[in-house]
């Protein structure tokens, strides 16, 4: 294989992420919908699936509106080595979200739009952004935020763990005991079905609200 078609067989390789999102200001539904179509139209990526939108009671801090939710599974390139490619995922997930308005706030506190890196393929990552910004070819974050995959809150999550279970609820993640819908149904019992309620399918382009 010559050094061209080497290249291209790296290019064309893809690993399976999942990203969480969610929003609790403006019309969120239309956010997270334009959010979806945002990530879809990323160079390289391909949108494999989309969970039902969610609305789930804020966690920490509970003095603001309820969140909608939703998880959105992609085939995203594989970049060089795990580390790279899910640092430029996770770079072009916060250029995303400020494209969108999202303003720094307490932790926990109201978001126009949150994107979160839960799973990249079977990989187990945590690194600083900063670290690897010029080996990754990508610009540094520059919000100081290590990078750990898979999401170290996701297992305690129900508004994570609803919409995911339904893309892939036979997946463990590395370092999880047990797969994802066995997760969700254990978080349940603990949270109750009312945390997380599924108020909303996609439709293609948007999110079906009907009753």
């Amino acid at each position: 294989m010559g050094i061209s078609a080497a290249g291209e067989a790296m290019a064309a390789e893809r690993v399976r992420a999942y990203v969480g999102l969610g929003a609790n200001l403006g019309d969120a539904p239309h956010t997270l919908a334009a959010a979806v179509n945002t990530l879809h139209a990323l160079p390289g990526v391909a949108l494999h699936g989309v969970s039902r939108l969610y609305v789930t009671r804020p966690v920490g801090v509970t003095d603001q509106p309820d969140f909608h939710n939703a998880v959105v599974a992609l085939d995203v390139p594989a970049g060089p080595d795990p580390e790279t490619g899910a640092l430029a995922l996770l770079v072009a997930l916060k250029a995303i979200e400020k494209a969108f308005g999202r303003q720094e706030r307490r932790r926990w506190g109201p978001r126009e739009l949150d994107l979160d890196l839960l799973v990249f393929g079977t990989h187990r990552i945590n690194i600083d952004p900063a670290g690897v910004a010029s080996r990754a070819g990508v610009p540094d974050p520059g919000d100081g935020t290590w990078l750990q995959v898979p999401h170290p809150s996701a297992r305690d999550r129900l508004f994570v763990l609803a919409p995911l279970a339904e893309l892939a609820p036979d997946l463990v993640p590395p370092g999880w005991e047990r797969s994802v819908a066995a997760a969700c149904t254990e978080r349940v019992t603990i949270d109750g079905d009312q945390v997380a309620r599924p108020v909303g399918t996609w439709q293609g382009r948007g999110w079906d609200l009907s009753p």
